[in-house]
């Protein structure tokens, strides 16, 4: 039921005329679903909820607060987790996972904001309550803002730096009015902001590492903690959101237990023994040929394979430009044609992998096979000069190899860029004027990330490059990453149908020298500043694809990562007392929505 503010109070605060409250908001157009919708439509709102899951994930934790800085090098999952689901904590609204960019009411009961999303008003569900039966405030949103703003990592502290004013209206509201570095995301992304109790938080403490379970309005409660181990979530019987649209169907367990593992392999072994209960594999190699034990044979465990709707994304080496050695592209172009993916493909995975040639493959966004129209040209003014003329025609792809791990015609290709980039072949060893040998060092953290590793240093030995490779574990990675303090990693940039301010983090200037951002290649190019301006700026989906296009050529051309491969399909295994909806919607399947059918 929408609620209406009272005219004068909104006037009063805004100067404006009150816009009408939304059940949900869209990125580009319209939410899908009406104001009367019943449930999201990759859920079973029958689901008969109770029983309990063991998920298993490899690193650790020392932290259960997952909005500083020091929860970034181990992580509480669950707390507030994009796979999980929010168990403790919760924000405004919720994502649909069958639309681009759609969100819908959750702590918020509905939102208002005018044409040019200037503003955005949050108007609160007034049934929320925090685990302690307390009510969620519009003095709880503001205070969260803040204290992630003076306390909290990227990119939770810059948020307020987007607003000019920021106030309470009427008993239950709250609203935002943006400056001129706020763009049409914004409102979105406020949206997904989580909101803290301010009466159980001392803003003196809450930047310090902290076992103590915390309050939360989520569906869960913290029933026990092993630091480093596992983490144990209890439902809350009196959770106050259990029959709002958003959440029915999810949230289906008891007991929610997440157990930490110092190898992939130790984790697999736990599956196998029923100790987890769910197990996502991305190796087509291994889900070929890992799953030939008793619990498969007899049933207990189960195979699926899901197919989302959405783009590859990336997945590939990516050059530090921080290092001298990588600022000059033409050396990024040259190393990036030297690794022999069909080798790689044919040898490691039996051709199981596609080649990824854009960001945004497989969607309308990619510019991969697509010429640059007159409205991507026009968009792109003088930055389109900064593009290779075959990336910006569609022609561009990635050499095919011949698979024999030493293609002389693609090596003669990479030895001619890195001689355009100072280096030339002296000696039997790659040598830039001076003589020094171009030499550099590949971080890993797992085996399945050092056999590739292992087959482009392979390659690079062919042309005289010594790469070396180093494996370090799952803290050391964290704190390495964190610090940008590598030459060379493996890194997974998942791409979106509606691409956004994760994007500033990604590749944006500003991000480049800020610690525990994403910016792993350390880009700082205003052209590319530019473009993603773009794409938080346009208006109509024609002007959104067009940017998102001109943005994907463009970090093509830099060559900030060397394209590995992508797979189309997602693959689980599971044990056979879970049971999961029977639609997949656009981003896959959603845990959150599984249940226990042994309650059934």
């Amino acid at each position: 039921m929408l609620r209406v503010i009272l005219p004068l109070a909104f006037t009063l605060f805004c100067g404006a005329v009150a816009a009408s409250p939304l059940h949900g908001i869209a990125m580009h157009g319209e939410p899908a679903l009406p104001p009367d919708y019943r449930h999201f439509s990759y859920v079973n709102p029958d689901v008969k909820k109770g029983g309990k899951i063991s998920y298993g994930v490899v690193g650790t934790f020392d932290n259960l607060n997952p909005f500083i800085l020091k929860s970034m090098r181990t992580t509480a999952r669950g707390m507030w987790d994009p796979d999980y689901g929010n168990l403790v904590y919760e924000s405004l609204l919720l994502r649909s996972r069958s639309e681009p960019f759609t969100l819908y009411g959750l702590l918020a009961e509905t939102v208002e904001w005018d044409e040019d999303r200037t503003f955005v008003q949050f108007n609160l569900n007034p049934k929320a309550k925090w685990s302690d039966g307390q009510p969620v405030t519009p003095e709880d949103v503001m205070f969260s803002f803040e204290l992630l703003r003076d306390k909290g990592r990227v990119p939770f502290a810059n948020r307020l730096s987007l607003v000019s004013k920021m106030g309470k209206v009427g008993e239950h509201s709250v609203r935002f009015t943006f400056n001129d570095k706020a763009d049409r995301e914004t409102p979105m992304i406020f949206g997904l902001m989580p909101v803290l109790p301010k009466h159980a938080i001392d803003p003196e403490t809450f930047d310090r590492t902290s076992l103590v379970p915390p309050l939360g309005s989520g569906p869960y409660k913290i029933k026990a903690v092993k630091p480093g181990e596992s983490i144990t979530y209890e439902r809350d019987p009196n959770y106050w959101g259990k029959d709002i649209p958003s959440k029915v169907g999810m949230d289906n367990y008891d007991q929610i237990t997440v157990q930490y593992f110092l190898q992939d392999t130790t984790l697999f072994e736990a599956f196998k023994k029923g100790d987890i209960d769910v197990y996502p594999d991305g190796s087509p190699g291994h889900w070929a040929t890992a799953y030939n034990f008793p619990a498969v044979s007899t049933g207990a465990v189960i195979k699926d394979t899901f197919q989302p709707k959405l783009p590859s994304g990336m997945f590939g080496f990516v050059f530090n430009t921080r290092r001298p050695l990588f600022a000059n592209t033409k050396v990024r172009e040259g190393l990036s044609l030297i690794f022999d993916f069909e080798w790689a493909n044919k040898t490691l995975y039996s051709g199981a992998y596609k080649r990824t040639q854009s960001f945004w493959q497989n969607s309308k966004l990619s510019s991969f096979g697509v010429p640059a129209d007159a409205r991507e040209l026009e968009m792109l003014g003088p930055i389109k000069d900064k593009i290779d003329p075959a990336i910006l025609d569609g022609t561009y792809k990635l050499p095919v190899t011949d698979g024999s791990g030493r293609d002389r015609n693609v090596l003669k290709k990479a030895v001619q860029v890195l001689k355009e980039g100072g280096y030339s072949i002296q000696g039997g060893k790659m040598v830039d004027s001076s003589g020094k040998p171009l030499a550099f060092e590949i971080m890993t953290q797992n085996p399945d990330q050092e056999k590739l590793a292992i087959a482009f240093q392979r390659s690079l030995q062919t042309v005289g490059i010594a790469a070396s490779i180093r494996t370090v574990d799952d803290s050391q990675y964290q704190s390495r990453t964190n610090s940008f303090d590598y030459d060379v990693i493996l890194k997974s940039y998942v791409s979106s149908l509606s691409p956004g301010n994760e994007q500033l983090s990604y590749w944006s200037s500003a991000a480049r020298d800020r610690e525990g951002s994403s910016s792993f290649a350390g880009v700082a190019d205003p052209n590319v500043d530019t473009l993603i301006k773009h794409i938080l700026t346009a208006r109509s989906e024609e002007d959104f694809t067009a940017a998102v296009r001109s943005y994907d050529r463009l970090l093509l051309s830099g060559h900030y990562v060397l394209p590995l491969y992508h797979i189309d399909q997602q693959w689980v295994a599971r044990s056979k007392r879970l049971g999961h909806p029977d639609i997949v919607p656009l981003y896959g399947y959603q845990l959150p929505a599984w249940w226990d059918q042994s309650v059934q």
